[in-house]
């Protein structure tokens, strides 16, 4: 495994009384796919939000290394899209780079068309995300994203709310643009064991805990005591759904 390119050290998090991250250490390696397991609620799109600035931990440091940027490009990716619904597929696209960056019109739209093109959106550009469907706006979203040729990018839950096939679906995207532009994934999903086969390293939250760190295929051939009861119910009722 390559040395990591995200540090994260001591990384706590509280509401109230309640803990929900307890000093967590993870190295997320570079160009590589980390994806967060654990029960509802347990608080693993919290550590996303703390990392991407959305949310303030009480503690913690979060460092990047090897990166070709002095300060890096982090994108993230909500379960929902998030998309502007008064905004073209072109307008959405483009709003990071009009927000964050000096560009003009033509730079923006050159850059915008591009990355339009490289995803089979270019049809679909003036269109408003209500007119098109929920695959095609999760590629949307997907490229604005990625519009900001960001190094690693935050997705929390992308499946969410699509049918088996679509799913995959996603899953595939995301595995095939990774390798093609190169940026690191950090992902929160609670398909498993699914999201296993997309995955480089898995990192399992527990009572605000990393209980397990590491390949997704021992989880599967034999599951430390302590995922039994996650794991095992899950790949029954896969398995009852074939």
């Amino acid at each position: 495994m390559s040395e990591a390119f995200l540090e994260i050290r001591g990384l706590s998090k509280r509401f109230g009384d309640q803990v929900i991250l307890d000093a967590i250490d993870m190295d997320i390696p570079l160009e590589s796919h980390t994806t967060v397991i654990g029960k509802s609620g347990i608080g693993k799109s919290v550590l996303l939000k703390c990392l991407s600035g959305l949310m303030t931990p009480e503690s913690g440091t979060v460092r990047f290394s090897h990166s070709n940027q002095a300060v890096p490009q982090c994108a993230y990716m909500f379960q929902q899209n998030a998309l502007f619904d008064s905004l073209t597929v072109f307008e959405n696209v483009a709003l990071p780079l009009r927000e964050k960056e000096r560009i003009s019109k033509v730079a923006l739209a050159e850059k915008v068309n591009d990355l339009l093109e490289q995803l089979e959106l270019v049809d679909a550009a003036s269109k408003y995300p209500a007119e098109i469907s929920g695959g095609m706006q999760k590629r949307v979203a997907l490229a604005r994203a990625l519009i900001t040729s960001p190094e690693i990018i935050l997705f929390d839950e992308p499946t969410t709310g699509l049918d088996p096939q679509r799913k995959f679906g996603v899953f595939d995207m995301i595995r095939d643009y990774r390798k093609r532009f190169g940026f690191t994934v950090l992902m929160v999903s609670h398909d498993v064991p699914e999201v296993f086969g997309i995955t480089d390293q898995v990192a399992w939250l527990d009572a605000g805990r990393i209980a397990y760190w590491g390949p997704p295929q021992p989880l599967m051939e034999s599951p430390p005591p302590e995922l039994e009861g996650f794991l095992k119910p899950t790949l029954s009722t896969e398995s009852s759904a074939v």
